[in-house]
This record gives C-alpha cells, structure tokens and sequence, in this order.
C-alpha cells in the first residue's frame, strides 16, 4: 500500500528542492523522508522526471482556490487523497469544510504523518462505497477534487459517483484526470503500473462527454499535463529535452487529460 503512495510523493518531495519549485509543498519532503530517509539516494534519488505529475497538482490545486474565492462556505471532497498535503497547502477559510478520503489504511498512515486541522475531517472508505456522502453537510456548493484516481475505476462507478454527487448538491465543481482508452486497455503492460501492481479500469477519448451522464452537468475546459508551458519553464534542461521528445509520439501528449466541470 505504501509503495504505491511513494511515487506523486517523491516527485512533489524532490520539487520542493529546486531552486524555483513548482509547489513549494514541504509536507510532502518532510512526509518522504520519514517514510524513505534515502529517498534522495542513488543513481536516479534527484531525478525530475516525476515533475509532470507536480504539474498535474498544480492545476488542481489552482483550480480548487479560484474555486474557493467565489464559494468561501464551499465543501470540499477531496478523494483518493492519499498523502497529498493539499489542505494545507491552500489553507482554506474556516468557512469551508474539507473532507479527505481514502482507504482506511491510508487515512491511519495520514493520521501518523500530517497534522490534523480545524474544518478537516479524514473520512475512511472506499470512494466508491457511497454511504461515506451520508456524512457530508448538504445544501452548500460543493468541490470534488479526484487527483489521479478516475482511471483506477470502472466507468459504471465513476458515473454513479459523479451523477450522486450532482444530485447531493445545490451548485459545484468537479476536477478530475482521465486517460484515453488505448492508455486504459494497455495499462496491464504498462511497466510503471505493473511495478506498483495497478491497472487502469476506464478511458475517455473525449472526456467533455460525461457532461452528458447529467442534465446539471456541464463541461468547463481542460488543462495540459504533457508539454506543459509551467513544466518546460520549471524543468531541469534535461528532463525537459526528455520531455519534449516524448510528447512528439502520438497521443503521449494528452494521454492524460486534467479536466473540470460546473452545475
């Protein structure tokens, strides 16, 4: 379980040692190194190349404030939310109610590495065992955020957890990342998934269509993660000459799409 927290960790870790870092996110160097004290170590321990997915928080994050300033009595879900530090790092109002969710296993490590904070409560479950929404406050706007999770579940589940989610709640947004189906049906051989023994369950070619599962739904934009201006502008020379190569293969460059959608 805690292998597979380790590496959006040790990216956002290794960030927070440039000179002019993405994120900035202490937590997550100060949760690394007591997890893994040699996480830095060896051949690869300094390597940027986990820096995209950093991009990817980013725009969550910069999503879920200009979220925040228009909705200062928002709730806030944040699911599948590992050991990301996201509710420190933005410091909402105390106006706002955030709930971190994960499996209980990974709420007990989180109750061990992170402080807890006023308005924060950790919920332990599985996203897709919906009576956890029995606990949420109704008739607020609400905020879902879904960092890295959407493709790990089936399509008939993350369509019954975004269509209750709708019908939960007056007004909101929803901020996900989803990959396209080929990146789904070949996810069995990725190298990197098998390491961590994962696999994709969905795909979206074009994900501006699930605004279609509900009338209230409607799909807002997307943002790069791949070829991203702030990755080429924050990248080691390296990792970006890397990077920039990749993104010439076919569909590498939006292979993961950082989308939101309003209602």
């Amino acid at each position: 379980m805690q292998k597979t927290l380790n590496p959006v960790l040790k990216a956002k870790a290794l960030d927070n040692r440039l000179p002019d870092p993405v994120l900035g996110d202490e937590w997550a160097e100060r949760v690394m190194r007591r997890l893994d004290p040699d996480y830095d170590k060896g051949r690869f321990g300094t390597s940027q190349m986990g820096l995209v997915a950093v991009i990817r928080t980013k725009v969550h994050d910069d999503w879920a404030r200009d979220f925040l300033a228009g909705h200062p009595d928002a709730v806030v879900l944040h699911l599948g939310c590992g050991l990301d530090a996201r509710v420190l790092r933005i410091d909402p109002p105390e106006t706002v109610d955030w709930y971190d969710l994960d499996y209980p296993a990974v709420i007990a490590l989180r109750r061990r590495l992170l402080p807890a904070r006023a308005h924060c409560t950790l919920l332990g479950s599985s996203v897709t065992e919906l009576s956890w929404l029995e606990r949420i406050p109704r008739g607020r706007p609400v905020l879902m955020i879904a960092e890295g999770m959407i493709p790990y579940l089936t399509e008939p589940d993350v369509r019954r957890l975004l269509t209750t989610i709708v019908d939960a709640f007056p007004a909101g947004q929803m901020q996900f990342d989803t990959v396209p189906v080929w990146a789904w049906r070949t996810s069995r051989w990725d190298p990197t998934l098998r390491k961590y023994d994962a696999e994709f369950h969905c795909g979206f070619d074009d994900p501006a269509k699930l605004a279609g599962w509900h009338r209230r739904l409607e799909y807002v934009e997307e943002a790069p993660m791949y070829g991203s201006p702030l990755l080429m502008a924050k990248a080691p020379a390296s990792t970006r000459r890397l990077y920039r190569l990749l993104t010439l293969l076919p569909g590498l460059k939006r292979s993961i799409r950082i989308v939101r959608f309003r209602f």
